[in-house]
C-alpha cells in the first residue's frame, strides 16, 4: 500500500498549527529537541527520548520539504486538511484490511475450538487509561490522554501520545508515560523518584526555591535517599535558606557518616551563617574522613586562622604542603609563619609558591615583603622588580622606593665594617 504523508499528524508531533513555513518548523524542531534531548532524560528513559526525537526530526524534515516545494514557501490550512483527509482514508483502508484479516483469524479459531474441545485460549481484554504522567517531566503533573498515534513503518514504529497538561498540550513518547490508578496510592520509591526528577529540572534552570519544595516531598517519601538529601541541601543553600540547609546537611551527614562530602557542605554552610567555630569543626571532620585531600587541610588552616588558632592552622597548612602544595596554600602558610614570627619559614613558603607558578605577581610581592624583614635587600629589590614587571602594584612601588633609600646605608655600613 502506498504511504500517504500525514501532514496533520506531523504538525501534532511538533505541536504546530497551520499555516506554517520552513522557519516555523525549524523553531519548533529546536524547541522539541531541547525538551526531548537524550542527555536530559531520567535514568532508564534515554532510549525513549532518542526514538521520540528521531520521530520529531523525521516529521520536521517532511514538513520542511513540503514547505520548500509549496507556492510562496508556506503551507495553507486547506492543504493540511486535504492531506489529513487522504491520510485518514488510507488508514481506514488499512484498518478495514486488518479487520478482515482478524475476522478470518477469529473464524479459524472458532472452527479450531469447535473441533478441539480440549483446547483453550487466553482471554483477551483491553483496558483504556485516560490519566497519565510523563516520567521525563513529572512536574507537568497528571495529564489527560487525548489521542494515541503511531509514526514510522515496518519494524521501526514509534508510538506517542498527545496529552493535555496544566502547562499546555504536549506530545509524549509512549514509553515515557505512566498511567495513573487513583484507586491505589503510589509506592514511596516512585513518588521520591518523580519529585527528584522534577527537582533536577528546576536545579538545571536555576530555580532553587522550587527545587527545594519538590525535594521536600521527595524526602518525605523516602527519607533514606542520600541523593535527595544532597540535592535538598544544595537547593536550600543556593536559595539562601541557610538554617534549613544546616538541618538538611545534618540529616545527610547522619546517613553518610563515613563520607567527607556532607562535612564539606556543612563547613561551607556554617561559614555562610557566620558560625566559624562550627565550620572549623566540620572542616576537621571532612579532612579526617578524606586525609589525602590537600584542599580540605587548606580549608582547615584558613578557618583555624580566622579563629586565631595559629598553631593548628600551621599544622594543617604543613600537612597540605606535604600532600599537594598549591600557590594559595603556600601563601597562606607564609602568612601564618609571619604571624608566628618565623621569617625563615615565611620566605621559604613564598619561594615554593614562586617555584609552582613563577607568573603570579602576588607571590613575588609577598616574597619581597618577606625579604624586607631580613638583611637580603638586594634579593628583595629583585623580587620587587619582578612583581612590577608582572603588574603595577602601588604597594610594591612604595616598597621598592623604601628599599632603594635603605640600600646605600646598608652598603655604607658593610664598607665601614
Amino acid at each position: 500500500m502506498v504511504k500517504v504523508l500525514d501532514v496533520e499528524q506531523a504538525l501534532l508531533l511538533l505541536e504546530l498549527e497551520p499555516p506554517f513555513d520552513q522557519r516555523v518548523v525549524q523553531l519548533a524542531r529546536r524547541s522539541m529537541a531541547k525538551r526531548w534531548h537524550p542527555d536530559v532524560a531520567p535514568p532508564g528513559r534515554r532510549h525513549e527520548h532518542e526514538r521520540h526525537l528521531k520521530a520529531i526530526n523525521e516529521a520536521a524534515d517532511q514538513l520542511e520539504r513540503l514547505a520548500e516545494g509549496s507556492r510562496g514557501g508556506s503551507v495553507s490550512r486547506t492543504a493540511v486538511k486535504v492531506s489529513a483527509a487522504a491520510a485518514r482514508a488510507a488508514r481506514a483502508e488499512e484498518g478495514r484490511r486488518a479487520y478482515e484479516a482478524e475476522r478470518r483469524a477469529r473464524e479459524r479459531a472458532e472452527d479450531r475450538a469447535r473441533h478441539d474441545p480440549f483446547g483453550d485460549r487466553v482471554p483477551e481484554h483491553s483496558v483504556v487509561h485516560r490519566y497519565a504522567r510523563c516520567l521525563s517531566y513529572p512536574e507537568w503533573g497528571v495529564g489527560t490522554v487525548s489521542g494515541i498515534y503511531f509514526s514510522g513503518e515496518d519494524d521501526d514504529i514509534q508510538q506517542w501520545a498527545r496529552m493535555s497538561f496544566q502547562v499546555g498540550v504536549r506530545t509524549v513518547p509512549a514509553g515515557s508515560l505512566s498511567f495513573v490508578d487513583f484507586s491505589t496510592p503510589d509506592p514511596a520509591g516512585e513518588r521520591a523518584e518523580r519529585f527528584l526528577v522534577a527537582a533536577q529540572h528546576a536545579l538545571a534552570e536555576g530555580e532553587y526555591s522550587i527545587a527545594a519544595k519538590r525535594l521536600i516531598y521527595a524526602r518525605d517519601a523516602d527519607a533514606s535517599n542520600a541523593t535527595v538529601l544532597r540535592l535538598l541541601t544544595l537547593a536550600f543553600w543556593q536559595s539562601g535558606q541557610l538554617e534549613a540547609a544546616a538541618r538538611s546537611v545534618r540529616d545527610w551527614a547522619r546517613l553518610e557518616d563515613g563520607r567527607p562530602g556532607p562535612q564539606r557542605f556543612a563547613s561551607r554552610i556554617y561559614e555562610d551563617m557566620g558560625a566559624i567555630d562550627l565550620a572549623a569543626e566540620a572542616a576537621d571532620r571532612a579532612a579526617g574522613l578524606g586525609p589525602g585531600d590537600a584542599s580540605a587541610w587548606e580549608r582547615v588552616g584558613r578557618l583555624r586562622l580566622r579563629l586565631g588558632d595559629r598553631s593548628r592552622a600551621l599544622a594543617a597548612y604543613e600537612r597540605a604542603r606535604l600532600i599537594e602544595p598549591s600557590v594559595e596554600g603556600l601563601l597562606d602558610l607564609a602568612l601564618v609563619c609571619q604571624l608566628l614570627g618565623d621569617v625563615g619559614g615565611e620566605v621559604s613558603a613564598c619561594e615554593q609558591a614562586i617555584a609552582l607558578d613563577p607568573e603570579q605577581e602576588v607571590s613575588w610581592s609577598r616574597l619581597a615583603h618577606a625579604l624586607t624583614r631580613t638583611d637580603r635587600i638586594g634579593e628583595a629589590l629583585a623580587a620587587c622588580e619582578r612583581a612590577l614587571g608582572l603588574s603595577d602594584d602601588p604597594e610594591v612601588v612604595d616598597l621598592r622606593a623604601r628599599l632603594l633609600e635603605a640600600e646605600p646605608r646598608a652598603l655604607a655600613q658593610r664598607t665601614a665594617a
